[in-house]
């Protein structure tokens, strides 16, 4: 696709925006290129080019890829039967819906909820990320409660009820394009004097990177606002629901947030909670390279039932 002007690229990037919501809270329903074109307000021809240009994905494989992944989702997090699952996410039969989740996971939805779901990670290696085969069974029991002291160590835990907030964000696809979506961010928030001591940079992960490959986790990258303010180019406008969660509050360095939202998820089922429909999201309180060990002080919070 050619170079576009970048006004252009920018109404284009608001209208997928618009896409991404609109599938999300649509699993169940017809996700055709004619109705989804339409809901972007583009021709389906059209539609088809921008959003594989934007994605990397056709919208077919996108859905197909959503579709499957929080149903992988529901296999680890909620007590329900596979025939729920299937019918929530679209599917019309059994067949065809472990048909498709063997593509991805190589197993059936049933041995996949049998076996430990840690092991189905895409960028799972808790120790190492080379492709190697998962440690057997003791290794795997030692590195979780390795996971579970750093935990005990290096978490404050508590049970919250969060608030509404309300946001500007970026969207950001693949966890190599963070630190460009914060610095866009910033670049907008700074002029128009948001960026104060109320504010706290948040990101919301759409996707979770247990089940996702690390380069398609699509995240919202966000600033809570305290009064209405007027957006533009590519920044939308978000709001993280109030409700129950649960808040684990770190000092860490950026190489050690995979271990903690691990450790964090393992605590949560081992005290018998359920992750709800929410989103997870991170609640910055500091600049970590302002940090004399350069961490990052931050709550991972994970909404419950």
């Amino acid at each position: 696709m050619k170079i576009l002007d970048k006004n252009i690229q920018t109404d284009y990037k608001n209208r997928i925006n618009r896409v991404f919501r609109y599938i999300d809270e649509n699993l169940n329903s017809d996700l055709s290129l004619a109705t989804v074109s339409n809901v972007a307000y583009f021709s389906q021809y059209h539609f088809h080019r921008i959003f594989k240009f934007i994605t990397g994905e056709t919208l077919n494989d996108y859905v197909t890829r959503k579709r499957i992944e929080k149903s992988a989702s529901d296999l680890i997090h909620k007590n329900i039967s596979i025939s729920e699952i299937f019918y929530k996410y679209g599917f019309n039969d059994n067949s065809t819906f472990t048909r498709t989740f063997k593509k991805y996971y190589g197993i059936s939805p049933k041995e996949f909820r049998k076996q430990n779901p840690n092991k189905f990670s895409k960028i799972s290696q808790l120790e190492s990320k080379n492709g190697q085969e998962y440690p057997d069974k003791d290794k795997y029991i030692c590195i979780i409660n390795n996971l579970k002291k750093w935990i005990n160590m290096n978490a404050k835990i508590e049970i919250k009820e969060m608030p509404k907030m309300d946001l500007a964000y970026v969207t950001c696809i693949g966890s190599q394009n963070v630190a460009n979506a914060f610095q866009e961010l910033i670049k907008w928030a700074n002029p128009k004097g948001i960026l104060n001591e109320k504010a706290k940079m948040i990101r919301i992960f759409h996707d979770s990177f247990k089940i996702t490959d690390a380069d398609k986790v699509r995240m919202s990258v966000g600033v809570t606002l305290n009064e209405p303010t007027e957006i533009d180019g590519e920044i939308g406008l978000a709001i993280i629901k109030e409700g129950k969660c649960i808040v684990g509050n770190f000092e860490i360095g950026l190489n050690e947030f995979e271990k903690s939202w691990t450790g964090l998820f393992i605590w949560m089922n081992e005290n018998g909670y359920k992750k709800s429909e929410r989103n997870p999201f991170e609640i910055y309180h500091n600049n970590y390279k302002e940090h004399p060990e350069k961490k990052a002080i931050v709550d991972f919070c994970i909404p419950i039932e």
